[in-house]
């Protein structure tokens, strides 16, 4: 008996497709027993620390004293007697302005007291004997301390003629030479003189930033630093720390409209004169201290779509879970965070694009970041 082609053609199909089923039950036995082993992960774990609240806010020096020397009389002056760009006392002479004039006026103002009091003594013998009226002598006493009130503007107005510095400081340039005509009350000053030693530092900060510290301190998250709280370090327009330490004066009392901001004023030690008025600086002031901060290597800390900080991390079950986490500030190379993550938890800084929320990891201590050192100041 014969078979037809039909039914040769059937049965090969049969066969083959037992064929490849029994080759992919064999090729998937050998796929489930090696599954792929977790991905591995650098992981740090976070602890706590005492941290030193800092900002860091811009500001401009300013003398601590200023003084515009005026004339107080009108001349020609004589003589320039010091050295523009250099130190002065409390009463050394910066100038002297022509004074015959005013010697002339104090020579006539002495012959008029002596012949004014030689007069009132006169009568004042006369009056008790009725020689002259007692009208006549209080017109002659009168006359008297009038000559007498007249010899003193005399004395006051040669004294001003020497003109004094009125404090301690370094004098600028002179806006007067020897030969020119100066006037009391004059708008120009004839020189300037500033007190650099202490010397001011004006800083502003936001009304934001300074209600947000408030609040941290009134809740506890925040200690007073204690005496340190009074006390600003110094960074110059070049980079470099001033050597110096100052002391926080005051803060204002009212906020700039235009800024929002407040201004707060520090005390510097000068005795370099490395600080001129006018610098630009930026002054650190310390807030606070932070007992249980949280300093997170940048590294482990990531934004998504929306721009919001998130944090992977390993959770007991050595599996990865999506934090969101607030960010306060940057510390050198890490973040402050106070929000989303606690004391313990283990942060994935290495292997993170090898990674999917609740996905199973091999944690390890991470290689690629720094270990925490003794800084605990934001600077």
């Amino acid at each position: 008996m014969s078979i037809k082609p039909a039914s040769t053609a059937l049965v090969s199909a049969l066969v083959i497709a037992i064929s490849l089923a029994g080759c992919g039950q064999q090729s998937d036995a050998p796929q489930q027993e090696g599954a792929a082993p977790a991905p591995k992960v650098g992981v740090v774990t976070l602890q706590a620390q005492p941290f030193s609240l800092t900002s860091e806010l811009p500001g401009r020096t300013a003398a601590f004293r200023m003084a515009e020397v005026r004339p107080q009389v009108n001349g020609i002056i004589e003589k320039r007697l010091f050295k523009e760009g250099t130190e002065v006392k409390v009463g050394q002479q910066l100038y002297q302005i022509d004074d015959s004039v005013y010697q002339a006026t104090l020579g006539s103002a002495k012959a008029t007291l002596a012949s004014a009091q030689s007069l009132a003594q006169r009568y004042k013998q006369l009056v008790s004997d009725r020689a002259v009226s007692q009208q006549q002598y209080d017109e002659a006493q009168a006359a008297y301390l009038q000559a007498k009130a007249d010899l003193d503007q005399a004395q006051i107005n040669v004294r001003y003629t020497k003109v004094m510095a009125p404090i301690a400081g370094r004098i600028g340039r002179s806006a007067v030479t020897e030969g020119a005509l100066v006037s009391n009350g004059q708008t120009n000053a004839m020189a300037t003189i500033q007190q650099l030693d202490p010397i001011y530092v004006d800083v502003s900060q936001s009304v934001t930033d300074l209600l947000s510290l408030r609040r941290d301190l009134d809740a506890g998250r925040l200690q007073r630093a204690g005496d340190n709280s009074a006390k600003v370090k110094l960074l110059l327009s070049d980079g470099s720390t001033y050597g110096q330490e100052g002391t926080l004066e005051f803060s204002e009392v009212s906020v700039d409209e235009g800024t929002g901001s407040v201004i707060l004023r520090a005390v510097f030690p000068n005795p370099d004169r490395v600080l001129l008025p006018g610098m630009f600086v930026r002054a650190e002031l310390q807030a606070g201290v932070r007992q249980e901060a949280l300093l997170v290597p940048q590294q482990g800390i990531t934004r998504n779509q929306r721009g919001q900080p998130t944090a992977m991390v390993v959770n007991a079950s050595n599996e990865v879970e999506l934090r969101d986490v607030k960010t306060d500030r940057a510390v050198g190379n890490r973040w402050l965070v106070s929000e989303g993550l606690q004391p313990g938890d283990r942060v994935i800084t290495e292997g993170l694009q090898y990674v999917q929320p609740g996905a199973k990891v091999d944690a390890s201590e991470a290689t690629n970041v720094d270990q925490p050192g003794a800084a605990n100041t934001e600077g």
